[in-house]
């Protein structure tokens, strides 16, 4: 007897199939409805991530394109090749662990790029109720540091500061005897290079002033997912990144509304910066080390061009 189960059957599997077809239209407008409309109503109360887990997943799944770096980076060659000098450049997608970048493992010296680990530090031991950032300390004779940038060293001896005013302005103004006085009085070098190491930090030696742009994304990255320190702290701590005097390297051509937390560095030869860009749902890390450079205004209109680029590269 001829069987005839094959034939049978094959109406079930076609609808089966329709089925999978339809569920999986289904799924991908949910995805769609999520990250354009799920959270129109909301209010917004802070700049840092806020989903995670299955979440994250799902909208990570959806949202994601194809994106070929291999081009950009090319772009970007030809771009510091032109200026000389030593470049080191990583960009860090935050919304997929993902990073690429130009010598991005090469250590340079890092100027005051170093007060990112100083800040992290600080407000790591103030959320252990280790250190109280109100508590005033006063100016001595010997903690100024009569070179560089910053305000402090221009006040006379016996002038108090809170610790939260020394943070604010070793950041928003790069004052060097704020460093120093938090790097050297209130904390210690030998402390914070031991945090530095427990957070995973391996290039970056505080001492001697030397880190990768890979150790300081990762020190960013742990920063914005509130890793350091409490949430309010954190907000506090990543404010003080938000406007400084320097505005005019990676921010200088990505569009005002668009938040970034940054540090510069300033050095003979050396023009750095490296921060977080708060692309809506697509935050990114972008960092830039130089060495032996002869026309600062060169580099520093390029890392602001190139800046741009990866910020038109990261919203596609």
């Amino acid at each position: 007897m001829q069987d005839y189960s094959y034939i049978k059957h094959k109406p079930q599997n076609k609808l089966f199939f329709k089925w999978c077809i339809l569920l999986f239209f289904i799924l991908l407008l949910l995805g769609f409805i999520k990250r354009n409309f799920g959270n129109a109503n909301q209010e917004i109360t802070s700049p840092l991530p806020q989903v995670g887990g299955l979440e994250k997943s799902i909208i990570s799944f959806f949202s994601q394109k194809p994106k070929d770096s291999r081009i950009l980076l090319a772009n970007i060659k030809k771009l510091t090749d032109a200026v000389g000098g030593s470049w080191s450049i990583y960009v860090y997608d935050l919304s997929n662990d993902q990073g690429f970048g130009i010598n991005e493992t090469t250590i340079y010296n890092a100027a005051s790029v170093n007060k990112i680990p100083l800040l992290a530090s600080l407000y790591y031991l103030a959320g252990k109720g280790e250190i109280n950032l109100d508590q005033q300390v006063t100016l001595q004779a010997e903690d100024i540091q009569d070179y560089g940038t910053g305000s402090i060293r221009y006040d006379p001896p016996g002038t108090t500061y809170s610790i939260k005013t020394l943070a604010r302005l070793m950041i928003e103004k790069s004052d060097n005897t704020a460093a120093y006085i938090i790097g050297r009085q209130i904390i210690g070098m030998d402390k914070i290079q031991k945090l530095v190491e427990d957070w995973g930090l391996t290039q970056t030696d505080m001492e001697n002033d030397k880190t990768s742009l890979v150790d300081m994304a990762k020190l960013l990255t742990k920063m914005y997912q509130k890793e350091i320190t409490s949430e309010p702290l954190t907000l506090e701590m990543l404010g003080f990144m938000d406007k400084s005097d320097f505005e005019d390297r990676i921010p200088g051509q990505i569009p005002k509304e668009i938040k970034i937390y940054h540090k510069t560095g300033d050095g003979p030869g050396n023009i750095h910066d490296i921060g977080i860009v708060m692309l809506d749902k697509h935050p990114f890390i972008i960092g830039f080390f130089t060495a032996d450079i002869t026309d600062n205004k060169t580099a520093t209109s390029t890392i602001a061009r190139i800046s741009k680029m990866v910020f038109e590269f990261m919203k596609s």
